[in-house]
């Protein structure tokens, strides 16, 4: 795989749970459940399945003090890193600070008097949680919609300062911060703006993108000139779509500019007349098999000999299309023929063997670890 020639920006560290965000950490993908808080049941099911999809972090919103109660129950039942999404009531940023939240999604400005602020943060410290500021174009403060007209990237920019200076005022500096719109070039701006104003790490996103296809559009153009530019430290995909859909897209943006990889790249043709095969139905159903392979890896499937050799040569596996038999590359180098109606099976066969042989090192690894 080709090393991805970006420099990401200097950011201070902080830490999520057991996962860090920021600084020399990989870039995070997170998630958000979708669930009634209070369905404890529905809620665990549905952060099972992100994580099952690879999700590093999720968040749960807690809009009233039962789901407080329901986020504990939840905290006993997962693992992965949960941030509480809370507004306006300190009182709930405290419950579930109590209850095992890694993190608290809070604006300070909303929670009420420097008094309360005061309280939460100091909990924070205590607890050693971070803070996530979260500023959204469509919730400006009023008298920034008044004075700005519009959203813009500098009104953005300034409401989230207004929050950073509380918790700079309260010495608090283990918090992300993100600015987001759902406007593809807003969102571009105000991230530019705030990268060089402060150090903290940046939480990316473009709220509400919208349904799964022109909202993961959106959200590959916003992140990706983002990412290229060197800013982001954890990003999340804000899909009308399951929770596990947005992790699975997260995941595609980072994979495509060489910044992480969580399972299988596939390299496919488009298809056309010269095809051997057919190339769709064999991706659809290779991609819904495999869904679950973790190990990085380049699986090129090339329905004819044209394209076909130049990139199973860049694979990890890489398939000439050919009929009755395909050419098979493995590592770069020709290895057999297999039959191109059982191409699936084949294929799949090919890979849980690497995974296998993938899994067996790095358990060889832990042990001497």
């Amino acid at each position: 795989m080709h090393i991805s020639p970006i420099k990401r920006r200097v950011t201070r560290k902080i830490r999520v749970g057991s996962v860090y965000v920021g600084g020399d950490a990989p870039i995070t993908v997170q998630t958000m459940t979708n669930t009634d808080t209070c369905d404890v049941a529905a809620t665990v099911a549905q952060i099972q399945r992100c994580v099952a999809a690879g999700a590093d972090i999720v968040r749960i919103s807690v809009p009233s003090m039962e789901a407080a109660d329901a986020f504990g129950l939840i905290r006993q039942q997962v693992q992965v890193p949960l941030v509480a999404d809370i507004h306006f009531d300190h009182r709930i940023a405290l419950a579930v600070a109590d209850k095992g939240a890694d993190c608290l999604r809070i604006n300070p400005g909303n929670i009420g008097s420097e008094d309360k602020i005061r309280e939460v943060v100091d909990c924070a410290k205590e607890k050693g949680l971070s803070i996530r500021i979260g500023v959204n174009a469509g919730s400006l403060e009023k008298d920034l919609q008044k004075k700005y007209g519009e959203p813009t990237g500098e009104a953005l920019v300034e409401s989230a300062m207004r929050h950073i200076d509380i918790l700079d005022r309260l010495n608090f500096h283990d918090f992300k911060v993100s600015v987001k719109a759902s406007n593809v070039f807003l969102t571009l701006d105000a991230y530019r703006l705030l990268s060089a104003q402060i150090e903290q790490p940046l939480h990316l996103g473009v709220t509400e993108a919208g349904v799964f296809r022109s909202g993961t559009v959106k959200s590959a153009i916003a992140l990706g000139g983002l990412l290229l530019d060197g800013i982001g430290d954890t990003i999340r995909i804000s899909l009308a779509a399951e929770p596990e859909d947005e992790v699975k897209v997260g995941f595609d943006i980072l994979r495509a500019l060489n910044i992480r990889s969580n399972g299988i790249n596939f390299i496919a043709c488009p298809s056309c007349s010269r095809q051997e095969f057919d190339v769709i139905r064999v991706m659809n159903a290779l991609e819904a098999r495999l869904e679950d392979v973790r190990i990085p890896m380049d699986v090129s499937v090339i329905g004819c000999k044209v394209n076909g050799p130049g990139e199973a040569k860049e694979a990890d596996i890489g398939v000439v299309g050919a009929s009755p038999k395909s050419l098979v590359y493995l590592n770069g180098e020709k290895s057999h023929l297999i039959t191109t109606a059982s191409l699936v099976d084949e294929i799949e066969k090919m890979v849980r063997e690497k995974v296998a042989i993938a899994e067996a090192k790095q358990a060889k690894i832990i042990v001497r670890g």
